[in-house]
């Protein structure tokens, strides 16, 4: 092996250990001045999007059946596409909490 070979072997071992390097950070509840009220903002932003998502759904099921009956093959589907989104919409933010659990809990068991 020539010098130069060595000198990157030992450079690349070198960063890989820092890699390896384990900071021993952990979500610490309380740290943090004006969590309690971050944690209401946030809850409140979801509140308002399960509400607006309420209204987007009998919105579009009201475009849906105006559609339906009316012949506007466009305004059928764009309605079912409205519905649709809706209900995923509140899946995903009734289920945020758990979301972010699931994930956070299977990212720290990550070596």
């Amino acid at each position: 092996m020539h010098r130069f070979e060595r000198m990157f072997v030992m450079y690349l071992a070198e960063k890989s250990i820092q890699l390896a390097y384990d900071p021993g950070i952990t979500p610490h509840g309380g740290g943090l001045p004006g969590l309690f009220v971050l944690r209401q903002v946030v809850g409140s932003v979801n509140l308002f999007g399960i509400i607006a998502v309420v209204g987007a759904l009998a919105v579009s099921a009201g475009v849906w059946a105006w559609g339906h009956h009316s012949g506007g093959h466009q305004a059928e589907a764009s309605g079912k596409k409205g519905v649709l989104v809706s209900a995923g919409a509140a899946l995903l933010l009734g289920a945020a909490n758990g979301v972010v659990s699931f994930f956070s809990s299977l990212g720290s068991q990550v070596q």
